[in-house]
């Protein structure tokens, strides 16, 4: 549980990076690439197998964390280009709706079991998430504007997170995690430095102290949100589908009560509706697990 919370907290802790690095003005591209560097050096001092790079290619899980790898710099770059022509809020509900590709992958893969109690804390948990992120106008937006790319942003988040969970069972084991997290963020920073290379070449704008700062700020929660998910993952205090759903939903409440006491942002009915039925889905979740264990 403790594990499944501090990842709650980390994952919460980049969407707060995310709004100060609006507020100073930082490159959030730049930033973006530069956390990966972060996220890397951090999880590679923290693992145990020492400071040896040369041990990483040996592990099972080394392929699987170059194709993670490779996903995360794939969805970053869909969500920009998203956020660029359709918006923040259209990302938000695409990123954050993908949480239904992970919970019926394990549900299907892992023939996670099922009652009428889960069922409806699922669909009330994705309705409540639809109407905590939503926004004025985005609804509209969504049908004025191509469906390609937010469609595309959805099915890139969802393939992320069950890929994660298939690696984690699969190949990775508990003293693997700091390395193996290492070792995707290590792949994702090439690919972004590579990225950074290219746009270097074209208009000459270098990395800016406040892109590396910004980069150092988001590069610590995010590696400790994948480190904290893959070991909730792992604790087997829920079945994968509820953990991805209560981590989900957790991480969408915390976040907007931040944003609501720190940042002044303003919720709409819509948005105060989505929260009730957050806090009702995690309730009934959480019978479902206790009908299924019993």
């Amino acid at each position: 549980m403790i594990a499944l919370l501090l990842s709650i907290l980390s994952s919460t802790l980049i969407y707060v990076a995310f709004t100060v690095l609006g507020k100073f003005k930082v490159n959030k591209l730049h930033a973006l690439i530069f956390n990966y560097v972060v996220a890397f050096f951090l999880g590679y001092f923290l693992s145990p197998m020492g400071t040896s790079l040369l041990e990483y290619p040996n592990q099972d899980w080394f392929l699987g964390s170059l194709i993670l790898g490779s996903f995360f710099i794939l969805t970053f770059y869909l969500m920009f280009t998203t956020t660029q022509k359709h918006g923040m809020s259209v990302v938000s509900v695409a990123s954050k709706m993908s949480v239904s590709i992970p919970v019926i992958f394990v549900i299907i893969f892992y023939g996670e079991s099922l009652n009428f109690l889960k069922v409806l804390g699922i669909l009330m948990a994705l309705f409540s998430v639809y109407l905590v992120s939503v926004k004025k106008k985005t609804g509209s937006e969504l049908v004025n504007s191509s469906l390609l790319l937010p469609f595309l942003v959805f099915l890139a988040s969802g393939t992320v997170e069950s890929t994660l969970k298939y690696l984690e069972d699969a190949f990775v084991k508990n003293e693997d995690v700091p390395a193996f997290s290492s070792s995707v963020f290590f792949f994702a920073s090439i690919i972004g430095l590579v990225i950074f290379a290219v746009q270097y070449i074209r208009n000459s704008e270098g990395m800016k102290r406040k892109s590396i700062l910004g980069g150092v700020a988001l590069g610590v929660p995010n590696y400790f949100s994948i480190h904290f998910f893959i070991q909730a993952l792992k604790s087997g205090i829920f079945e994968s589908s509820l953990i991805f759903i209560v981590n989900n939903i957790l991480i969408v409440l915390l976040s907007t009560f931040i944003g609501v006491l720190f940042f002044s942002e303003k919720l709409q009915k819509q948005n105060w509706l989505g929260i009730l039925i957050a806090v009702i889905s995690i309730v009934i979740v959480y019978l479902s697990s206790q009908e299924i264990s019993a």
